[in-house]
């Protein structure tokens, strides 16, 4: 244990980190999978199929969810992990090495700084933080430990690797617009009356740093994300994904002007975020200006893309260029196609899903920041895009964002929604 302390502070310093540094004496690396419903089955799956690799511990706030996770490892013949309620208490346990977190989006942040403080390295979920102060406190944290931070927009890990080398390459000429889309039919929510905990759910633990609200099943799992305590909208749940890409393939960072406007339409529910959603998006390249637009659609819907889709379900984004477009969809995560001059003659196309988590285990072993994907630090800005467009829909006018000063310009509403305020103790600090 002496020897992983020092090899762990040499990091903190700067120096290479070879694969002895881990707990394990074997060189395995021991992941503690954190949140457990929903993608945390994907989380547990994909560590699961890997080598050298074990799940050393569960975290969730539900009995019931951590029994049936349980049953599944034992189902799959694996070795029965450690199982904890509260992270805090996890993290005290120094044979684990990284933490893979697939809780709520209104605890991406905090859970994954106090994986980085503990010197753990992090898989965090998409998007990394609920509000524009937490993109860069996560940020800051994975630099000040040297951590490991891969953020969950699959898609870096996928074909689109290739699409985008394949605008990099001029295969489309100069690339001036992208189109993304999330089209993805969902029924409505209902109305949900306020009803006691449910046995076995740690309430005050899942709700963490969002204000206290009586528990209803509305706002509990997976709908959590239509409400803003907790959520970001489909913006933010699916439509990350694509924002990503799109902004990846147009090879900016972050824009000068975003207006969004729509609603929530068609349900009378408790839903908040809105379900249908158009954004614009204007980048400053060098001088040269780029458009990305955004479309958020709920229920049915016509099939716009070339490839993939199956009419109600249409997500990806679309790269137009001089000589071509080039589209990637993404519903599941790894096709691309290309058309190219004025006819619309097929280009190359490829098809691969790719695995962002095992590249973030290749990472955690080689210690080398520029082996990860999807870095923390990308996965930040594509989700700030996500943030400035719900806070242009929610004060209902275009935002001139300064990226130098990381404000909206002479609009002190707009700037108010960039924090929120913290249920103490689960505070995102100003210091990590």
């Amino acid at each position: 244990m002496n020897r992983r302390h020092f090899l762990m502070s040499t990091a903190a310093a700067g120096a290479v980190l070879r694969t002895s540094a881990l707990a394990s004496p074997n060189d395995t690396v021991r992941v503690a999978c954190v949140g457990l419903h929903g993608q945390g089955k994907t989380h547990m799956a994909k560590y699961n199929a890997m080598k050298n690799v074990e799940i050393a511990a569960f975290c969730d706030i539900d009995e019931s969810v951590l029994r049936d996770r349980l049953a599944d490892m034992d189902k799959a013949g694996k070795k029965k992990p450690a199982v904890y309620s509260d992270l805090r208490k996890l993290l005290e346990d120094k044979s684990i090495d990284a933490i893979s977190i697939a809780t709520p989006n209104h605890n991406h942040t905090l859970q994954a700084i106090w994986g980085c403080q503990a010197g753990k390295d992090v898989y965090v979920e998409k998007p990394c933080s609920h509000d524009m102060f937490e993109a860069r406190q996560i940020v800051a944290a994975a630099r000040k430990y040297n951590r490991m931070v891969q953020h969950g927009t699959n898609s870096r890990s996928s074909i689109a690797r290739q699409a985008i080398g394949q605008l990099r390459e001029g295969l489309i000429g100069d690339v001036y617009m992208a189109r993304g889309l999330c089209f993805k039919r969902r029924n409505t929510i209902g109305h949900a009356a306020p009803e006691p905990v449910p046995a076995g759910v740690d309430y005050n633990l899942w709700l963490g740093p969002a204000p206290q609200h009586e528990y209803t099943k509305n706002r509990f799992h997976y709908n959590w994300h239509w409400f803003w305590d907790y959520g970001n909208g489909d913006l933010g749940n699916q439509g990350i994904h694509q924002i990503d890409v799109a902004r990846w393939g147009l090879g900016v960072k972050y824009p000068t002007k975003v207006s969004a406007i729509g609603g929530h339409f068609m349900f009378d529910d408790d839903q908040e975020t809105p379900n249908t959603l158009s954004v614009q998006f204007e980048f400053d390249a060098a001088g040269k200006k780029k458009l990305m637009t955004f479309e958020v659609r709920h229920w049915y819907s016509n099939h716009e893309s070339e490839i993939g889709g199956d009419g109600n379900n249409t997500v990806g984004a679309t790269f137009y260029g001089s000589k071509g477009r080039l589209s990637v969809w993404d519903e599941d995560h790894g096709r691309y196609q290309t058309f190219l001059g004025p006819d619309g003659t097929p280009g190359p196309h490829g098809e691969d899903i790719g695995n962002n988590w095992a590249n973030f285990i290749e990472a955690v072993r080689s210690r080398k920041q520029s082996d990860l994907n999807a870095p923390i630090e990308e996965g930040a800005i594509s989700t700030t895009l996500v943030h400035l467009a719900n806070i242009s829909y929610r004060v209902g006018r275009t935002l001139n964002f300064d990226a130098e000063s990381y404000s909206v310009k002479g609009d002190a509403e707009a700037n108010r929604l960039f924090r929120r305020e913290y249920r103490k103790p689960f505070v995102v600090p100003e210091k990590v």
